[in-house]
């Protein structure tokens, strides 16, 4: 097995650049770029207002009544009603809920960040027989849908004593997000400099503690973007929790959302299901704007190679 060395960048020579009175392409390549700018802008606009105003429509009817949320559904609420908040926190369960999903997605990132970037520093860095047929059995487990593994996973989840646990859940969704994230990490690792990790073995240190300590840090950009996608993917996963987490007491978020919409029945605590449609969306939203630099970083950089 030997190292996969990374040639390094060779500045392109520089073509001399022609000073112009006039834009290129004229008067005309002016216009249509503006009709073209005017075009996007307003795609941009349309997009926009298509996500935001549900997720404020949301909100603002969690601070509703049931009759004015039917009555009048597109006005402010005349008293924010936080009383909403507690009901769904406490009598809906939904604190139980919450705590269940940290402990599942919580477990979950962490391993699959680790598991994931071990095996994209492999496949990216060294060369031995294997490493692309490994690579391609990881993008291919992107392409399989995961509702044709859902009867056998049960029956071996079964068989393990996994079924019903959050350890077992935690295991199924590492296993579910594996793919994606060696097939992004392995890009990424791709476009670090060699030299740094060259160093680091000429001055005595070993392929692992190079790997923490040298590597790792330098994928820190693409380890929280691809770790925002999972953490997306795995706090609103429903499937998997639905068939392999049929426990009461061990339900998550998604699954106590349609708990508390269909244990209703005729009730229809709308302003209640509306706090709790909120309380799930606050983690997720609060996640991609404190880290959102970093995820278009991440992008950006795999994108490059």
């Amino acid at each position: 097995m030997k190292v996969t060395e990374t040639p390094p960048a060779v500045p392109a020579p520089r073509s001399p650049v022609t000073k112009t009175d006039a834009p290129a392409g004229g008067p005309a390549k002016s216009s249509e770029g503006k009709v073209l700018n005017v075009f996007s802008h307003g795609v941009l606009i349309i997009w926009a207002v298509l996500v935001v105003m549900p997720l404020l429509w949301a909100v603002m009817s969690s601070f509703k009544t049931d009759d004015s949320i039917l009555s009048t559904p597109w006005a402010l609420p005349d008293e924010l009603h936080f009383e909403n908040w507690s009901r769904a926190w406490n009598q809906a369960h939904m604190s139980d809920y919450f705590l269940n999903t940290i402990l599942v997605v919580g477990g979950s990132l962490i391993g699959t960040l680790l598991l994931g970037s071990m095996a994209a520093y492999v496949l990216a860095r060294f060369d031995f027989p294997g490493n692309r047929f490994i690579y391609f059995l990881f993008i291919g487990g992107m392409s399989f849908p995961i509702i044709l593994a859902l009867v056998p996973l049960f029956f071996v989840m079964n068989n393990m004593g996994l079924l019903n646990s959050v350890h077992g859940l935690i295991l199924v969704y590492i296993a579910y997000s594996l793919p994606f994230t060696v097939f992004f990490l392995t890009s990424f690792f791709r476009t670090l400099p060699t030299s740094i990790a060259e160093a680091a073995m000429l001055d005595g240190a070993s392929h692992t503690r190079t790997f923490f300590q040298v590597m790792l840090p330098m994928a820190k950009p693409g380890l929280i973007s691809v770790g925002i996608f999972n953490f997306l993917g795995q706090w609103n996963q429903y499937m998997l929790p639905t068939v392999l987490n049929t426990d009461p007491d061990g339900k998550v978020l998604s699954q106590g959302l349609v708990e508390l919409a269909t244990s209703q029945g005729y009730k229809g605590d709308w302003s209640g299901l509306f706090a709790g449609l909120v309380m799930a969306m606050l983690p997720v939203l609060g996640a991609y704007i404190v880290f959102q630099r970093q995820v278009v970083a991440g992008l950006t950089a795999g994108a490059l190679k």
